[in-house]
Formats: C-alpha cells, sequence, structure tokens
C-alpha cells in the first residue's frame, strides 16, 4: 500500500490486517491518531524514491496508490508541483509495479474533481471529465496512464472516483473534510468558516463504506475499471450545520465568506455502475455517520486542557 498512513490508508490497513492479508505500508509516516495494527509492515519513504518503492513492491500483488501531496485548493497555486510530485512519481510507480510483476493497481481518485462543473446530476462515468483544478486533471491523467499500462503491460486496475469521505482518523484539523473539521471547530468552540451561502450540495461516503468497495475493487474482475463510489445522494453545507447540531447538541457559530471559484455549486455521484458491477452500496446512513465521527472526535486531547496548560 502507498501512503497507508493516511485517512483513507490507516482505515484500509485495518480492514485488510483483519481479513489477514499480508500488507506492507510504503509511506512518509504512520496515521498520528492510530499506531500501524500488529501483522502490518511498515517502510518509511517517500513516493519519489524510485529504488525504495520498487524495494517495497517486491512480492506484493495489489497495490493502493493512496499517495497525493497536494489538495484540490492547493494544486492550482503550483501545478507544475503537482504535476512532477503526483503524476510524474505515480508513472514511475507503475513501471516499478510491472518491473515486480504486481497484477492490480487500485487507484482512488476524485468523483468531486475529475468531472468539473456538472453538465446533469447525478453525475454517471460517462460525464466529461473537464476538471477546473490541477488535482483533478492529475487524478484523470493518472486513471489514462493506468489504462495505457494495462494496454502495454497487461497491468491491471480500478479506479474509484470517490466522493467526500468522512469518519474517524480523518484529520479535524486539516484542510480537507468538512464534516470532520466543522465537528472539531463545534468542540473547540469556535466557529466554522463556509465559502459561499452554504447552499453548495456535495456527496458524502462514510469511510466503511468507502473501505467496502475498496475490498471489492481489489477483489473482482469486472468490464469496467472506473466506478463513481458515493452516498449517491446530495447534501447542502447548511443540512450538514443542522445534521452536526442535532448530533452534537450545540448550535454552531457560522461565519460566512464570500464563494471561491474552485467550487462548482452541486456535485453528486450515480453510483450504479458500483452496485451493479462490484455488488457494492452504500451502508452507512449521513447522521449514524456524523454521530460515529463525533463520537471518536470525543476520545482525542480535550481541546480547552491543552489552553491551559
Amino acid at each position: 500500500m502507498i501512503g497507508g498512513g493516511g485517512f483513507i490508508g490507516t482505515h484500509l490497513v485495518e480492514r485488510l490486517v483483519e481479513k489477514e492479508h499480508s500488507v506492507r505500508v510504503y509511506g512518509r509516516n504512520p496515521n498520528r491518531f492510530r499506531e500501524t495494527p500488529r501483522g502490518a509492515e511498515f517502510v518509511e519513504g517517500e513516493l519519489g524514491n524510485h529504488g525504495l518503492v520498487r524495494e517495497a513492491l517486491e512480492g506484493m500483488e495489489v497495490v493502493f496508490h493512496l499517495v497525493s501531496t497536494t489538495l484540490p485548493k492547493t494544486s492550482n497555486d503550483d501545478p507544475i508541483f503537482d504535476v512532477r510530485s503526483n503524476l510524474v512519481d505515480t508513472i514511475q510507480l507503475l513501471e516499478a509495479c510491472v518491473e515486480a510483476g504486481v497484477r492490480k493497481v487500485v487507484f482512488p481518485s476524485s468523483g468531486g474533481t475529475v468531472y468539473g462543473p456538472p453538465k446533469f446530476l447525478p453525475v454517471t462515468e460517462e460525464h466529461p471529465t473537464e476538471p477546473i483544478t490541477s488535482y483533478g486533471i492529475v487524478k484523470l491523467a493518472v486513471e489514462k496512464y493506468l489504462n495505457l499500462f494495462r494496454h502495454l503491460h497487461g497491468l491491471d486496475y480500478t479506479s474509484l472516483r470517490i466522493s467526500n469521505a468522512y469518519g474517524p482518523y480523518q484529520d479535524p484539523a486539516g484542510q480537507q473534510g468538512a464534516i470532520s473539521v466543522f465537528l472539531e471547530r463545534v468542540r473547540e468552540r469556535k466557529p466554522i468558516t463556509v465559502w459561499g451561502d452554504g447552499g453548495v450540495v456535495r456527496d458524502y461516503l462514510y469511510v466503511s463504506d468507502l473501505m467496502d468497495a475498496m475490498e471489492l475493487a481489489a477483489e473482482t474482475e469486472t468490464e469496467h475499471r472506473v466506478f463513481n463510489v458515493g452516498s449517491g445522494h446530495g447534501v447542502s453545507v447548511n443540512e450538514i450545520l443542522e445534521l452536526i447540531s442535532e448530533a452534537t447538541g450545540e448550535r454552531p457559530e457560522v461565519e460566512y465568506l464570500p464563494a471561491r471559484a474552485l467550487d462548482v455549486p452541486a456535485s453528486v455521484l450515480d453510483v450504479d455502475r458500483a452496485k451493479r458491477d462490484l455488488g457494492w452500496r452504500p451502508q452507512t446512513d449521513l447522521q449514524e455517520g456524523i454521530y460515529r465521527t463525533w463520537d471518536w472526535l470525543q476520545t482525542l486531547p480535550n481541546p480547552h486542557s491543552r489552553e491551559t496548560t
């Protein structure tokens, strides 16, 4: 697993170890909220260290490529860095996979950025791909190179175009993951910042449902290799705030700022192909997922006690 110390990777390592798979994690650091589970090997390294990557792939059958050095909101600030550190290094990773005899690559792409402003909702996999961030362009380019390597070398792959995943182990102080960030602001008794009027609609997916999809993507042989993975339902930011209020018993203070150009008004994924071909479907109700995430946040050090020490 490349990049197994992040939010998604931490859950995936846990899931695979529980299923008694042999797991090797390659990344810069383990997750700061969760030690690498016993039974998984951790190799410290950067995606750009191609020799060490090649060594880490030895004996591996399936590779989950989870590394990304940028976010949608930051990628346009330095697209050259985005391309060099994500696309170029990924191509070299794919070359190393071929050399190591890897059978399949599972790649979490982005259902929120590869399509660009939607021309219809919900968005199917056949929707035009016109990303408006370098992040989305690079994710789409990686998908194309995966298909090229399948054509040239027989390296199988599945690309999952994921909606907005959330849940435990997502950094609540990070720049990505509205639900986790909003909940942490409530826990800290600080205002929540919302870009625009709160009417932006997104598709939110609880992390355990994503793990189901990633497992099936690794195991299932299908005609298609690109799948949308989301809840299939759109929810506005203002609706999320209401659900957070119900889960926490607190009415959050909200600070509305001008809308950003990178935010499309609505993004909802059609997940029928994943249901049909992978036998997958989301199981976790949004309100239940928010409750679970809030419960996990309560296990972290109290932010108010930190302020007084």
